[in-house]
């Protein structure tokens, strides 16, 4: 086994080493298991959760298909003081479940064998054909039987069925909305550890412990969600070096509403930010819900997302047409800046070592924003282009435009060429013609596998086109379809 066995220069590891830099380096961790308190010794960090349950525990209930958070084979149930989540167990390390509670589908019937309702219906409503992905399907649907949960096709989105299809999967998650919450399952809703967890020497708790510890080690990878992290260790098989997890850290988990605006920490989960701007900016929402799965908008966090610089992320485009600012830190030296101005080229940030994203602030403003994500697939895709928009219209003309997009360059990159021809000229349909060769100044997009480099400029102009027709109040939804 890989991640539990390594031979570094000619000499063999113990179960669960780590070595780097001329150091082992391992953690001891508690948590429950289907009801079960789990204390391991020596756990090395990037043991996934999936590999453990198959290969050590023998819960071979948990599958592996994708291995990269897009199928959801491998759904667990973790629950904390917070709550319960479905979460991908192939992208999540052992340490991340330090003083939580799991529940694979093995832990989902009752101690005399009774099943849980979603697994009753699924047997009614022929809800299973070759059974490889059931299980994942029946732990996402228990979760959300749990919550009160009923947006089945949100809930169940990060599940792939290539067999049964998803009617018969649905209407057994009807089925099961009314039943109760199995008594054995009603302790994940207040979840408490028996005692308080030991702290880990890779898992500060704080921002201040983490930015004392990213001083001592200004080269650790940071791990929040695991989301982006996870598939480096099983698909990139890199070994990270030395790690410091983030969850543990609750003072960068805050969202804080001021006068000025909304302060959002950085390790803030998606599914939270999601709520955020819900009412602020439903758009931004929509896309927050389309990205990703309940899986992963459970895990991966804003900051995270940002920090990667990841030129399709579609986060920071959206920031940046929102005027946010990004807070970061060294030790006790802290600096604000305006979110775009954190993207230097492909694979380069404005962040030295030591330093770490502290926060990310949203200005109070009118709703103006848009944000449009165009993939192959509707949801759960990553993008082609993803555009977002913001611009000010007063007594029809345009006096403030912030215009942003992933996808179209190395970094994501605001559209300043096209935001100065906008600027001060009437709303119409002349002066967004008049854009047209301001796209080219601004952009010259890769062909890839998702788009062409043309067809992706054409995208970005129709979507300014887009902007301008649904404020316009014309019908836009590219999900209705009008003879």
């Amino acid at each position: 086994m890989a991640q539990l066995l390594r031979r570094i220069e000619g000499a063999t590891l113990e179960q669960g080493q780590f070595w780097y830099s001329g150091r082992f380096f391992t953690m001891d961790i508690t948590f429950l298991l289907n009801g079960e308190s789990v204390s391991l010794r020596d756990v090395a960090p990037t043991v996934t959760l999936l590999d453990w349950l198959r290969e050590e525990r023998g819960l071979t209930g948990t599958k592996e298909g994708c291995n990269e958070g897009d199928c959801g084979a491998c759904t667990v149930m973790v629950a904390d003081v917070e709550g319960a989540k479905a979460l991908n167990a192939c992208i999540l390390f052992l340490p991340q479940l330090h003083g939580k509670a799991v529940r694979t589908v093995e832990g989902l019937s009752g101690p005399d064998g009774g099943l849980h309702p979603v697994q009753s219906a699924m047997v009614d409503h022929h809800g299973s054909q070759c059974g490889f992905c059931t299980p994942g399907f029946v732990v996402s649907m228990a979760v959300a039987h749990l919550n009160g949960d009923t947006a089945h096709d949100d809930a169940l989105a990060g599940n792939l069925c290539r067999c049964t299809g998803y009617a018969p999967i649905i209407r057994a998650a009807q089925a099961a909305e009314q039943a109760p919450v199995p008594d054995w399952l009603e302790p994940a809703k207040g979840f408490r550890m028996p005692q308080q967890p030991a702290p880990l020497d890779m898992a500060p708790d704080s921002a201040d412990a983490l930015a004392d510890a990213l001083l001592r080690t200004p080269d650790a990878t940071l791990i929040a969600g695991a989301t982006d992290v996870g598939l480096w260790v099983t698909k990139g098989l890199r070994d990270l070096g030395p790690v410091l997890f983030l969850g543990r850290c609750t003072d960068l988990q805050q969202i804080e509403e001021t006068e000025d605006g909304l302060r959002i920490g950085a390790a803030v989960t998606m599914d939270r930010m999601l709520l955020a701007m819900r009412d602020r900016h439903p758009s931004y929402a929509e896309m927050i819900r389309r990205y990703g799965s309940a899986q992963v908008r459970a895990a991966a966090t804003i900051g995270g997302n940002v920090a990667n610089g990841s030129p399709i992320g579609d986060n920071p485009p959206a920031l940046i047409a929102l005027d946010a600012r990004l807070h970061l830190r060294c030790g006790q030296d802290r600096r604000v800046m305006a979110i775009e101005d954190f993207f230097i080229a492909y694979g380069q940030q404005d962040r030295a070592p030591g330093e770490f994203v502290e926060a990310i602030t949203i200005p109070v403003q009118k709703d103006r924003l848009r944000v449009y994500k165009l993939s192959k697939r509707f949801d759960q895709d990553i993008s082609a282009v993803c555009g977002a928009f913001s611009i000010t219209v007063e007594d029809d003309i345009v006096t403030a435009a912030r215009i942003a997009f992933g996808g179209m360059a190395g970094i994501p990159k605001r559209a300043s060429h096209v935001e100065r021809a906008l600027v001060g000229k009437p709303w119409s349909d002349a002066t967004l013609a008049s854009t047209q060769d301001a796209w080219e100044e601004d952009f010259a997009p890769m062909t890839d596998m998702r788009a062409s480099a043309g067809y992706r400029l054409d995208s970005a102009r129709n979507m300014l086109r887009r902007y301008f027709l649904e404020d316009r109040g014309e019908a836009v939804s590219v999900l209705e379809v009008t003879p």
